[in-house]
């Protein structure tokens, strides 16, 4: 079967979608469902989504949100509990994934103000939806261990929207830097006009 780019594009939104899911049925096992709501988790919806419908914001967003994703994932899960298969797929899987499709669609400068809107979004989703027991995406009190390094949860909670803009910025900013959209398009046009005079050529 020859498919289109595009339509393989949006073939690829199949697994960041499998990922989320099979996410879920774990978490739904354990009587956790409002630990879907964590960034990592909800970001591999997101990014099928923006696949499906080939909307490259979206995919860039959720994309940026993959590497920070990853880092913390390593660090207080992997490091602390040890690796789970739904839990590996949906971080090294959607990471995959999204770098896959950034290679096609590329990365803006101003993507990474959307992912942090995004993160607000959440957060405030997570704080009304979610159980305090879970302080899903820190949206309830301040991570357990750094008590006594802040006054009260609103300091904690400046602090850490403060550093995670930070972060979500310098990620941007990276893969900005391997894959630049505005190249990616002047990459298309160069082929799309040599493909042309070819054409005529013939």
């Amino acid at each position: 079967m020859n498919l289109s780019p595009r339509a393989k594009l949006r073939l690829l939104g199949i697994l960041p979608l499998i990922f989320f899911f099979a996410q879920g049925v774990h978490y739904w096992r354990i009587d956790q469902s409002g630990q879907m709501l964590w960034m990592c988790n909800v970001g591999n919806l997101l990014l099928a989504m923006g696949l499906f419908l080939e909307n490259r914001r979206v995919i860039r967003l959720s994309a940026i949100w993959m590497i920070p994703g990853l880092f913390v994932w390593v660090i207080y899960v992997v490091l602390a509990w040890g690796v789970f298969f739904t839990s590996t797929i949906v971080h090294v899987g959607g990471i995959t994934v999204a770098m896959i499709a950034l290679r096609k669609v590329g990365m803006d400068r101003a993507a990474w103000r959307w992912a942090f809107g995004w993160y607000l979004v959440v957060q405030l989703a997570s704080r009304f939806v979610t159980s305090p027991e879970l302080n899903v995406n820190l949206a309830h009190a301040v991570h357990s261990g750094w008590e006594g390094s802040f006054a009260s949860y609103w300091t904690f909670w400046l602090g850490l929207t403060v550093i995670t803009a930070a972060v979500l910025w310098l990620s941007g900013l990276l893969l900005w830097s391997i894959w630049p959209a505005d190249g990616l398009r002047n990459i298309s046009r160069e082929g799309a006009n040599t493909q042309n005079k070819r054409a005529k050529a013939y």
